[in-house]
C-alpha cells in the first residue's frame, strides 16, 4: 500500500471515529434532555398540551381584542400589542408543558426564559414605561384625538393639536407645521395644559382709548361689546365683557374678553381687534387695540 493511500485510509478512520463521537454526544445531550423512556401516551400529551395552548392563545386573543374594544380610549396599537403578548405567552406554556410531559428537563429552559425577560425589561424600560403610561393616558381619556393641548418643552410650552395617539407617544401639529412628539411617560408626570375640553377657549384684548371732553366711558364699554359680539366666532352664550385695567388722566386701559372655539383663536381675536378698531374709529375715539400678550398693565407705559 503506498503512501497516498495509507493516508486517505488514516483520514477516513478519523472522520469515522469524529461521526461516531458527535453521534454519541447527540445522544448524551437527548439523554440529558430526555432522560425517561418515551412511551406513547406522553408523545400524545405533549402534542395535546401544545394544540389546547395554540387553541387558548387564539382564544385569548380574540379576548383582549374584545375587551380592548368595549375599554373607552383604547387605541388599536395598544390592543394589537397586548393581543400578541397574551397570544404569545399562552402558547409558550403550552409548549413548555408539552416538554414536561416528554419528561424534558425545563428548569434550564425556564432559568433562560427569565434570564432574557431581566435583560428585556431593562433594555426596554423606557419603552415599558412609555407603553403603561400610554394606557393610562388612553383609559383616562386626559387628552383626546382633535383636541388642542399645551405641554411643557425645552424652549418653553409647546401647543398643538392631537393628531395620533400610540403605545410610545402622543403626536402633535402646531401652528406653525411642526410635527412634534411627546413620550407617553412624559406628558403623564408633566404639566398638561388641554385647551380644548371645556368646549370654548377665552381670550383677552388690550384696549388704549385717548381721554376727551365729554367722552364717557359707558358709551365706550358698549360700543366695544357691540362691535365684539357681531364678530364671526365670537361666542353668543359668554357675551363679550369689557373689564378695567386702568385709568389715567389722559387714557383708559380695558380689557376686552371673549370666547371662541378652541381652535379658531388665531382667526377670532384678529377679526375682533380689526372690528373694535373700526367702530371706535366711526365712534370718533381714537384707540388702539391689540391682543393681549401678558396681565394688563397696572400703570401705562408710555404716553398714548
Amino acid at each position: 500500500m503506498g503512501t497516498g493511500e495509507t493516508r486517505r485510509a488514516c483520514l477516513s478512520d478519523e472522520v469515522e471515529e469524529r461521526g461516531a463521537d458527535v453521534e454519541r454526544t447527540a445522544i448524551v445531550t437527548l439523554g440529558d434532555l430526555f432522560p425517561e423512556g418515551l412511551s406513547g401516551w406522553q408523545i400524545v400529551l405533549a402534542l395535546l398540551s401544545v394544540l389546547i395552548g395554540w387553541l387558548l392563545s387564539r382564544l385569548a386573543r380574540k379576548g383582549v381584542l374584545k375587551l380592548a374594544a368595549r375599554t373607552p380610549g383604547i387605541s388599536d396599537s395598544v390592543s394589537q400589542l397586548a393581543a400578541r403578548f397574551t397570544q404569545y405567552a399562552l402558547l409558550l406554556v403550552g409548549i413548555g408543558v408539552g416538554l414536561a410531559f416528554l419528561g424534558a428537563n425545563v428548569q434550564p429552559l425556564l432559568a433562560m426564559t427569565v434570564i432574557a425577560a431581566i435583560v428585556l425589561v431593562l433594555v426596554l424600560r423606557g419603552v415599558a414605561d412609555n407603553f403603561a403610561a400610554g394606557v393610562l393616558i388612553q383609559s383616562r381619556q386626559s387628552v383626546k384625538i382633535g383636541e388642542e393641548i399645551g405641554i411643557d418643552g425645552p424652549d418653553g410650552v409647546i401647543r398643538g393639536t392631537v393628531q395620533e395617539l400610540n403605545g410610545r407617544s402622543v403626536i402633535l401639529t402646531t401652528v406653525d407645521g411642526r410635527t412634534v412628539h411627546v413620550p407617553n411617560a412624559a406628558l403623564l408626570t408633566g404639566v398638561l395644559v388641554n385647551d380644548s375640553r371645556h368646549g370654548a377657549r377665552r381670550s383677552d384684548v388690550d384696549i388704549r382709548i385717548a381721554r376727551s371732553t365729554g367722552l364717557d366711558l359707558d358709551e365706550a364699554v358698549t360700543t366695544i361689546t357691540d362691535a365684539a359680539s357681531g364678530v364671526d366666532g365670537v361666542h353668543a352664550r359668554e357675551h363679550p365683557t369689557v373689564r378695567v385695567a386702568a385709568i389715567s388722566p389722559t387714557r383708559w386701559t380695558l380689557t376686552l374678553q371673549i370666547w371662541h372655539h378652541p381652535l379658531h383663536g388665531s382667526a377670532v381675536i384678529s377679526d375682533t381687534v380689526r372690528g373694535v378698531a373700526e367702530a371706535l374709529e366711526a365712534s370718533g375715539l381714537q384707540a388702539v387695540v391689540m391682543p393681549q400678550q401678558g396681565p394688563p398693565p397696572l400703570v401705562p407705559p408710555e404716553p398714548f
